[in-house]
């Protein structure tokens, strides 16, 4: 019961229906379960694919040791799996001009110092991407389990991917959008210690209205994250590039930054997808605009 994420009220009406939890996320192919999956007559379990192409003897071809999967691993995989095959996904690509924005973080170090937070970028892209799913509130919604009814959050919730020892894990930044720098910084700081330490609770995660994956502090110029439901979009982040700019004739250093949105196209038109990307580049590109 531990891997699955449910609200206390979600496991009281499961409780009162008499249903198994662990099973129904292992029928759903996730670890997040809401109310309206207790509706549901017969959950359609996650496709297992063609096992056929896994049956090899790799042994025949060399010497070979085995890792057993952790059980999170498996979830994980799972999870993947099935929203790999159920989602019809796009990943729209761009690049933010960072230099103002880092230019200002920079020069926040001795408040950051004195108030003890370690005040990164990712702070400032959960605050950006915050302001942006209120501007395009078609990005803060969830699509129900018959597609016929697009639920609409009048809340914004971002999800931080963590990389752990133990796997990929992801706690939330409640109410982002009515938070300040700090107490962004602060939370994500304290999120992901307890992610590594394995002691997030029920509460610390689920109910994302979007989630950031960033692997800026290990590499890559792009990749393609894949939509996490319920929700209908995710933001990757690579590591800032310096690129050329031109001024006329001159040419001047610029830090961009790849962006990777990928989309639930069920939902979300390639226009709207753009649409989103230019406004998060414009807050990004300047800090001021999303502090206002």
């Amino acid at each position: 019961m531990t891997d699955v994420i449910a609200a206390p009220s979600v496991r009281t009406l499961a409780a009162k229906k008499g249903i198994d939890l662990e099973q129904l996320a292992r029928d759903l192919g996730r670890t997040t379960i809401a109310r309206e999956d207790l509706d549901r007559d017969s959950p359609p379990p996650a496709p297992a694919g063609d096992r056929a192409y896994w049956e090899v003897d790799h042994a025949a071809y060399g010497p070979v040791a085995e890792e057993p999967m952790s059980r999170m691993g498996q979830v994980a995989a799972a999870n993947l799996a099935a929203a790999n095959s159920l989602i019809p996904q796009v990943t729209h690509h761009d690049r933010a001009e960072i230099g103002a924005l880092e230019a200002f973080r920079k020069s926040l170090r001795a408040e950051s110092q004195a108030q003890g937070v370690k005040l990164t970028s990712l702070a400032f892209h959960v605050k950006a991407l915050a302001r942006a799913l209120r501007e395009f509130p078609r990005f803060n919604a969830s699509l129900s389990p018959d597609g016929k009814t697009l639920i609409l959050k009048d809340y914004v919730h971002v999800g931080i991917a963590v990389d752990t020892a133990q796997g990929l894990m992801v706690p939330v930044i409640r109410d982002a959008d009515r938070k300040g720098l700090w107490q962004i910084a602060a939370e994500i700081s304290d999120l992901a210690a307890r992610a590594q330490d394995r002691k997030l609770g029920p509460g610390d995660m689920g109910g994302a209205s979007m989630t950031i994956s960033s692997l800026g502090g290990i590499g890559g110029i792009g990749f393609t994250p894949i939509v996490n439901p319920p929700e209908l979009a995710i933001l990757g982040i690579t590591r800032i590039e310096t690129a050329t700019a031109w001024d006329g004739d001159n040419p001047r250093p610029v830090q961009m930054l790849p962006l990777d949105l990928s989309y639930d196209h069920r939902v979300i038109n390639g226009a709207d997808a753009a649409r989103f990307m230019v406004c998060l580049v414009r807050l990004l590109s300047d800090p001021r605009r999303m502090l206002i």
